[in-house]
C-alpha cells in the first residue's frame, strides 16, 4: 500500500469498476466520520451512483485501487441499499469543500477548496490535509491555494458544526464507551450541557466508562442529589469504585442520599479492599434456583443489560437468590446450557468442581485463577458457602492497567479516540496514484 495522497475533488465522476472490469457506477462523494476533536477524521467509504442513478455506500475496504480513469473494487458484490447519511457523518465534496473555516494559528478566515485522503499504518484512511484559499471579498482578489493539515483549521469538528442537541442525537447511536471517549474531548462547558441533558440511566452507563479524573470533575457538576441518582443507576461495583476515590465525608453523604436498596450492595463492596475479589466483584450476577429450567437460564443470559462476561455463566444457589445467597451449589456454563433441552433442570448441569474465589483473594490470585481455568467470570464465595458476587475479567484488566489509563488513550477502542460510531464498520485501503494525487484546479471556490 502506498502513502500517496488522494485529492477527492478529482475523484468525482470516476468510473467504479468491479474486479472483472464490469462497470458498477461512478464516484459522487467520499463519506467521513466527524470527530469532536481537531484530529484527522476517518474515511468510511464512497458514495457511488449506479447506472440507475441510485446512490449506494461502498466501504473503503472494498477499494483496491484508484487511478486517473477509475476506482477498482475488490469484489463486484456490493449492497444496493440506498445511501443514507448519519448525523455523525459528512460528505467531503458536498459539505466540506466550499466550507468556510479559519486557520488555528492565525485565525485567518479561509475556504476549503479540496481535501486529501491518505492511508495510515493501521490500515484506516483519514483526511490528512486540506487545500484552502483565503476568503474572497469584493475588495480582494482570489488568493493562492495552500495545503494545510486538517488539524490546522477550526470549524470542521462535530462540536463546531452541531450544537448540544446535535451531539445528543449522535450520542444516542453510540456505545457508552465511545460516548465517554468523545465527551472527554469536548470543552468543559459543552460537557456540562451534554450531561445535563442525558437521563440518569444513560449518564450512568457513560460514567462507568469515564476516567477517574473525568468522573470526579463531572460528578461535582451534577450536585449531590442528582449525583446520588446516577450512582444508584450505575453497576454497584462501578459505583463503589467511584465512591472509593472520593473523600470519606463526600462518599458518606452520597451514600446517605441514595435509595437504601441501591446503596446496600455498594456499602458491602466498600468494606473490601479495592484490589481484592470482594472489592472487584459485582453483587448482581445471574443467580438461579436449582429447580430453574434451561429455558429460564437462557432467558437471563439473553438479557441485553447483562454484560457479556457475566452472561458466560449462571450461578446456582438455594434461596435466597440475592447476594449474599443461600448455600452455593455451583455454576452452569452458558455453552453447556446451549447444548441441553429447554425443559431440563439446571440442577443436573451444575459444575460443582470449579474452584471458588475468596472475597480476600488478591489481584494476583484472581489473575492466575482466570488464566488457569480459561474463564471470563468467577464466583466469589464466603466461608459460610454463600455467593457474594462474581468477578469478571474486565474488572481485573481495569485494575491491572496503569492508574488513569483511560486518560492516556491515543487510539480508539474501536476507531480513533474522539471519532464517533458510524454504522459502517468496514475499513479499506488501496493504491493511490495518478492525477487524483493533486488538488483540483480551475474551480471558482470564492
Amino acid at each position: 500500500m502506498g502513502t500517496a495522497q488522494v485529492f477527492v475533488a478529482r475523484m468525482v465522476g470516476l468510473a467504479v469498476m468491479g474486479p472483472g472490469g464490469e462497470r458498477i457506477g461512478k464516484v459522487r462523494d467520499v463519506v467521513i466520520s466527524l470527530r469532536v476533536d481537531p484530529n484527522p477524521p476517518r474515511v468510511l467509504g464512497l458514495v457511488v451512483e449506479l447506472v440507475t442513478r441510485r446512490r449506494i455506500f461502498v466501504p473503503m475496504l472494498r477499494v483496491t485501487s484508484i487511478d486517473v480513469e477509475a476506482v477498482t473494487l475488490a469484489t463486484g458484490s456490493v449492497s444496493l441499499r440506498g445511501f443514507r447519511q448519519r448525523p455523525n457523518e459528512a460528505l467531503l465534496v458536498g459539505q466540506v469543500i466550499d466550507a468556510p473555516v479559519r486557520l488555528a494559528d492565525s485565525g485567518e478566515e479561509v475556504v476549503v477548496v479540496d481535501a486529501a485522503i491518505e492511508p495510515t499504518r493501521s490500515r484506516d484512511w483519514v483526511v490528512g490535509r486540506l487545500a484552502v484559499r483565503p476568503r474572497r471579498t469584493r475588495l480582494t482578489r482570489r488568493g493562492a491555494v495552500s495545503i494545510v493539515a486538517w488539524r490546522a483549521v477550526r470549524g470542521l469538528t462535530l462540536s463546531d458544526r452541531q450544537g448540544t442537541e446535535g451531539l445528543l442525537a449522535v450520542f444516542e447511536t453510540m456505545r457508552a464507551a465511545d460516548v465517554a471517549a468523545a465527551l472527554s474531548e469536548l470543552p468543559v462547558k459543552r460537557q456540562h450541557e451534554v450531561i445535563d441533558a442525558l437521563d440518569d440511566e444513560r449518564l450512568a452507563d457513560v460514567f462507568e466508562e469515564l476516567s477517574e479524573s473525568d468522573q470526579r470533575q463531572l460528578l461535582g457538576h451534577l450536585g449531590a442529589e442528582r449525583a446520588a441518582d446516577v450512582l444508584g443507576a450505575m453497576a454497584p461495583d462501578d459505583a463503589a469504585d467511584l465512591l472509593g476515590e472520593l473523600p470519606a465525608y463526600e462518599s458518606d453523604r452520597l451514600l446517605a442520599l441514595m435509595e437504601p436498596e441501591e446503596s446496600a450492595p455498594v456499602r458491602r463492596l466498600l468494606r473490601y479492599s479495592a484490589d481484592t475479589a470482594g472489592g472487584l466483584m459485582t453483587p448482581e450476577p445471574i443467580i438461579l434456583r436449582p429447580d430453574a429450567t434451561v429455558a429460564e437460564a437462557l432467558a437471563h443470559i439473553r438479557n441485553p443489560d447483562i454484560p457479556a462476561a457475566l452472561a458466560s455463566m449462571a450461578f446456582v444457589c438455594r434461596p435466597p437468590t440475592e447476594t449474599p445467597t443461600g448455600p452455593y451449589l455451583g455454576c452452569v456454563h452458558a455453552q453447556r446450557l446451549l447444548r441441553e433441552a429447554p425443559f431440563e433442570l439446571v440442577a443436573g448441569l451444575v459444575d460443582s468442581e470449579l474452584a471458588q474465589l475468596s472475597p480476600d483473594a488478591t489481584l494476583a490470585q484472581i489473575t492466575r485463577y482466570f488464566a488457569a481455568y480459561n474463564l471470563v467470570a468467577g464466583p466469589v464465595v464466603d466461608a459460610g458457602e454463600h455467593l457474594l458476587g462474581a468477578v469478571t475479567v474486565d474488572d481485573v484488566l481495569d485494575h491491572l492497567l496503569p492508574r488513569g489509563w483511560r486518560d492516556e488513550l491515543t487510539e480508539p477502542i474501536g476507531g480513533v479516540v474522539g471519532g464517533l460510531g458510524t454504522g459502517h464498520p468496514d475499513r479499506g485501503d488501496g493504491h493511490r496514484h495518478g492525477a487524483v494525487n493533486e488538488p483540483a484546479r480551475g474551480r471558482d471556490h470564492a
